[in-house]
């Protein structure tokens, strides 16, 4: 607004002499503006004429603090106006305020009580304004446990949906009073017109510039008298109305401001400053001087370096001469001038079209510069959670959960299935998603392709062929603390607290503790558990886990004499699916499977294929042979009963397949059920199949004391290649037909070398008549399908369980899994315990119990690169995928990636807040190469004897004339993680070049070129940063070194620097987005 009446006063003065212009608002500053506008008269400013309309409202009566002396009857602390906060006292006034309107409603209208009630039949509504949601949420759990005051309490706040905002308009129930929390969202944007009283705490949280990092931030802080004016008149509309104001008259008329700090004094000004630079009226500091209200020079200078950061300004080759005040406008900034968008996802948008993923970048670009169209409603924030969970699949990132939901929408409605209104908003409410929203961003996304047209960019409708999607699961385990003393007594309550993140497989409770484990489908990927995100997103939401207990002293008192007691500091194991409550072995599962393994040589049938590396198969020595051909005997020669309960995945039944055309019963547990049929998998061999719910039949108990004789295998030391996890989300699609022609129905011969959850991981071997032994994991390497990896932890202590177990004899091995009498004694005690709880012997629950958690021990933390934030605290918005992260494989030490669409901080500057999250593929050394792939300028470290490269820094560069930083904050310093050559840095160099081709100006520039050079390049560039993420030999890994002087430029002797720059800036164009690397000449 200042820089549109900035233009508007200039084209007054100049070639729009004539023209009228008419200034509105209810709240205006009339003088201010009028002698902005002055025009000269007789040599004197003659202010512009000023026209007042008054309204006709009902009166509002103004009180303040001073005036409710009979609520809080002693004196409440003063207001500081450096320190504006909410203390609990003045929401207590609130509170008491609101129960205070009931007498003067009474009073007001002289009509009796209704239904026997204290209260009036239509009582006035309420409106409340607080600063933010944290206050709205507070006040909310006030005002709903008050159930015998008969409130109906709505929040008002731009993240609540649109049916949650619309009954803000619906009258309340009668003898109800309708109270509204909300931001300065009803200043002016929405009226509600019954309402009578209004309660303003006189606070709002204003979008400010942070001046170290000019990251935004929402500060909080006091509403001018303006705001408040406005937000007093909401109470006048339908009859006499009051305003409370919770501060005390002398802070208002002393401190309170008059007027909002201008916009362009508080938000960055990189948007006007392109626009200055597109309407060519001159330097930007010498326009923006004659602002009304004008930005310090010192703003326009680091908005100008900030502007060069992102490549909407050129940096030039010559840094002596560089212009701090202004820079020549690329192509990049030409277009970001255009959109209506911010710089970083005007750049997006840009970098789409150079990438040849242009739709997907104009659909997040959309998404994100509008309000959020996924619902995370008020009390539903784990339902809403999921939803988003799903739509981003495997790929840990909320942009990729925008185009999938932004898609499934479009497809929905071309296909004809959101014609009538209701379908639609149905299905906005089944998935999740504000339906008015999604067409807002609908909206935008054709507006943006529109005018990415005038630069020769298109969007293909034509989508690229990608790698089917694959879903990966990896069981895990949960902790929770402060778990009572005979804890697995309330293991159902425990199991029911979890219900709503998925099947609870097993609890092991230790103590204070307990270990939840999550059930996980055999026949899916090794990947984190949804069921784990979810609940480490319920102690992330602070929801309450409280069991109904009895106390230690009861339980020891009324059972077995106090026998009981040694039972306190028993590990205890409960499992859901064999239904046992035992005490628990300390041997993390190595035992339980090698009883099933008489020797580390097996060989093995392979059934099932997961994924790469990966697989279900039975054992085919003689033994094992004659132990399958037994069991399908005597399951033949049972009388078959259907099932006795409804099947439900989990459930353990008998279930037919047919071999060589004879149908027979086996062992089989149930997957997933869809209308009448179901995905068993037959646990004695690994394979699956879908079968009739009706031919299920009961599994008598007998037949499940024998273990399962299936094995579940993992090839060891292995993990996807960088190509692999660039083409597919974990494994590509050719990598995955490869592995399934090599092993998938063929016979193996597999050397174990750990047992990890119940899996083998295992050597794999192919025998060839030529070659003999083939391992299956050299065979993956050698064609770049898969790269050697470290074993997990877990993996390696099994191995040596297993080394120990095997060097003494079987009967040994055998004789480890005899209980022994004590354990007899334990698990005597615990059945003896649990029956008396179950026939309520110990009578009803008597205390309380709030669990602390759950937690993971894989959960990953994320900091800052950038100089200024290196050491501030980092925060992820609860509504983020990621703001729950957990290593899938805690044991490959490479640095990760965490990339966010839009920063801010915090009011102290403490905490850096992150929005919209992609967690970025777990790639060796992928941090470094996009740091220093689209960084402006980067000085390579090296070691002490210049033999290779340890490290980068990143930035703006710094001043050959004074030597110091041009942007110091934004430098980022990286310790290489593996090893990087002149080769590397050549490549980059050319994928930069080539980007510059599809992103600059001139007679040869992106705007003139036909579609099918413009394919080509598009390819060209794709390819080259395929080839740099995915070079053909995996780079070697290193260990870290940090730089003896990090942060610091020109740390390299100028004659090992060597010039490189491409045929065009040779010519003295220097207005491209990327200029060319100086490369570092190592020694041999």
């Amino acid at each position: 607004m200042d820089f549109l009446l900035l233009v508007v006063r200039k084209l007054l003065r100049t070639n729009s002499r004539f023209v009228k212009v008419v200034l509105m608002s209810a709240t205006i500053n009339c003088k201010e503006f009028a002698d902005y506008f002055a025009v000269p008269v007789q040599n004197k400013m003659n202010p512009a004429y000023i026209f007042e309309v008054e309204g006709k409202p009902y009166s509002v009566e103004e009180y303040y603090l001073n005036d409710l002396e009979h609520i809080h009857h002693s004196r409440l602390s003063p207001h500081l106006l450096e320190e504006p906060v909410i203390t609990k006292d003045i929401y207590e006034v609130a509170v008491s305020l609101i129960q205070m309107f009931d007498g003067l409603d009474m009073k007001e209208s002289g009509t009796k009580t209704w239904s026997g009630t204290p209260f009036v039949s239509e009582r006035s509504s309420v409106l409340v304004f607080l600063p933010g949601l944290g206050e709205i949420n507070y006040m909310h759990e006030i005002l709903t446990n008050m159930v015998h005051k008969r409130l109906q309490v709505y929040p008002l706040h731009s993240s609540v949906t649109l049916e949650e905002q619309n009954n803000v308009f619906l009258s309340p129930v009668p003898g109800y009073r309708k109270i509204i929390l909300s931001t300065n969202i009803a200043e002016s944007s929405v009226t509600v017109p019954d309402v009578k009283y209004v309660i303003d705490f006189c606070l709002t949280r204003t979008l400010v510039c942070d001046e170290d990092t000019n990251y935004q931030s929402l500060r909080l802080s006091w509403a001018s008298k303006t705001s408040c004016d406005q937000r007093k008149g909401r109470a006048g509309r339908v009859s006499k109305g009051y305003c409370y104001r919770l501060i005390y008259k002398d802070f208002w008329d002393s401190s309170i401001p008059d007027h909002v700090i201008p916009e362009m004094l508080r938000c960055p000004l990189g948007s006007t400053i392109l626009k200055v630079k597109l309407l060519d009226m001159g330097e930007p500091r010498a326009l923006l001087a004659t602002a009304l209200s004008p930005p310090s020079l010192s703003d326009i200078e680091r908005t100008i370096l900030l502007l060069k950061e992102v490549g909407a300004l050129a940096v030039s080759r010559q840094r002596e001469d560089e212009n701090p005040h202004d820079g020549e406008l690329t192509f990049l900034g030409r277009v970001l001038a255009q959109l209506p968008v911010n710089q970083q996802l005007g750049k997006l948008i840009v970098l789409g079209h150079v990438f040849g993923c242009l739709d997907e970048c104009v659909i997040i670009a959309a998404s994100l510069s509008l309000k959020n169209f996924f619902v995370m409603p008020f009390r539903q924030h784990l339902d809403g959670y999921r939803n988003k969970v799903d739509f981003c699949g495997n790929s840990k990132s909320d942009c990729a959960a925008l185009v999938e939901a932004f898609r499934a929408w479009q497809t929905c409605r071309h296909r004809g299935e959101l014609r009538h209104p209701k379908d639609e908003l149905d299905w906005g409410r089944l998935n999740y998603i504000q339906i008015k929203r999604i067409r807002e961003v609908a909206e935008l996304y054709e507006e943006l392709k529109t005018r990415i047209s005038q630069f020769n960019m298109y969007v293909d409708s034509r989508r690229p062929v990608m790698d089917q999607e694959y879903t990966y699961k990896q069981r895990f385990i949960l902790q929770l603390k402060h778990v009572p003393p005979y804890g697995f007594l309330y293991y159902k309550q425990l199991q029911s607290l979890f219900r709503q993140c998925g099947q609870v497989r097993s609890i092991v409770f230790d103590g204070a503790k307990a270990f939840v484990e999550f059930s996980r489908n055999p026949t899916e990927r090794f990947k984190t558990l949804p069921a784990v995100y979810m609940a480490i997103k319920m102690s992330q939401l602070k929801v309450s886990l409280e069991l109904s207990v009895h106390s230690a002293e009861e339980i020891e008192g009324k059972v077995q004499g106090g026998a009981v007691s040694k039972l306190r500091n028993t590990r205890v194991n409960v499992d859901f699916q064999k239904q046992t409550v035992d005490p628990a072995q300390v041997s993390f599962n190595t035992l339980d499977r090698s009883q099933m393994i008489t020797d580390l040589l097996l060989t093995i049938d392979v059934t099932e294929v997961v994924e790469v590396g990966h697989f279900w198969g039975y054992r085919i020595d003689e033994k094992s042979s004659e132990i399958l051909e037994k069991l399908t005997a005597e399951i033949s020669r049972l009388k078959l009963v259907p099932l006795p309960v409804h099947p439900h995945p989990d459930l353990v039944c008998l279930a037919p397949f047919a071999d060589f055309d004879k149908e027979s019963y086996f062992r089989a547990q149930i997957l997933y059920v869809s209308g009448n049929s179901a995905e068993v998998f037959f646990v004695d061999y690994g394979n699956r199949a879908h079968v009739a719910l009706d031919v299920l039949m009961e599994i008598p108990c007998q037949f499940l004391e024998l273990p399962f004789q299936a094995l579940e295998f993992k090839i060891c030391k292995m993990r996807p290649s960088a190509r692999c996890l660039v083409c597919g989300e974990h494994w590509s699609g050719r990598a995955s037909r490869r592995f399934s022609s090599l092993v998938s129905g063929r016979a193996l011969l597999v050397k174990v070398f750990s047992v990890v959850h119940g899996v083998l991981h295992v050597d794999a071997y192919l025998s060839s008549a030529l070659q003999g032994a083939i391992n299956v994991r050299d065979v993956l390497v050698k064609e770049g399908c898969a790269e050697l990896a470290e074993e997990p932890y877990e993996s390696k202590q099994s191995h040596e369980v297993l080394k120990g177990l095997f060097s003494k004899s079987v009967e040994y091995v055998t004789d480890m899994s005899v209980s022994s009498p004590l354990k007899d004694d334990e698990k005597y005690v615990i059945r003896i315990l649990l029956e008396s709880f179950s026939s309520n012997k110990l009578g009803n629950p008597n205390c309380k119990a709030i669990l602390h958690g759950p937690f993971n021990p894989y959960e990953l933390k994320c900091h800052s690169l950038t100089r200024i934030s290196k050491f501030r605290r980092v925060w992820i918005e609860k509504e983020s995928i990621n703001s729950v992260i957990i290593s899938d494989s805690p044991e490959d030490l490479h640095q990760r990636m965490l990339v966010a669409a839009s920063l801010s901080v915090n009011a102290t500057g403490s905490t850096v807040l992150l929005r919209e999250t992609s967690l970025m593929p777990h790639i060796p050394g992928l941090p470094a190469l996009l740091s220093m792939l689209f960084a402006p300028v980067m000085e390579l470290r090296v070691d002490r004897d210049g033999r290779c490269y340890t490290g980068v820094l990143c930035g703006l560069g710094w001043n050959p004339t004074t030597g110091a930083p041009v942007l110091p904050e934004h430098d980022m310093e990286l310790a290489f993680d593996v090893q990087f050559s002149v080769e590397d840095v050549i490549e980059i160099n050319i994928l930069r070049a080539a980007i510059n081709k599809l992103a600059c100006d001139g007679p040869n520039g992106s705007m003139r070129l036909g579609p099918e050079r413009i394919t080509q390049l598009q390819d060209n560039a794709r390819q080259k940063l395929l080839g740099l993420f995915c070079p053909l030999k995996p780079r070697e890994k290193i260990v870290p070194k940090w730089h003896e002087k990090p942060y610091e430029w020109n740390q390299v002797d100028l004659k090992l620097v060597m010039e490189q720059a491409d045929r065009e800036s040779s010519r003295g164009k220097n207005a491209f987005l990327y200029q060319l690397h100086k490369l570092i000449v190592l020694s041999s």
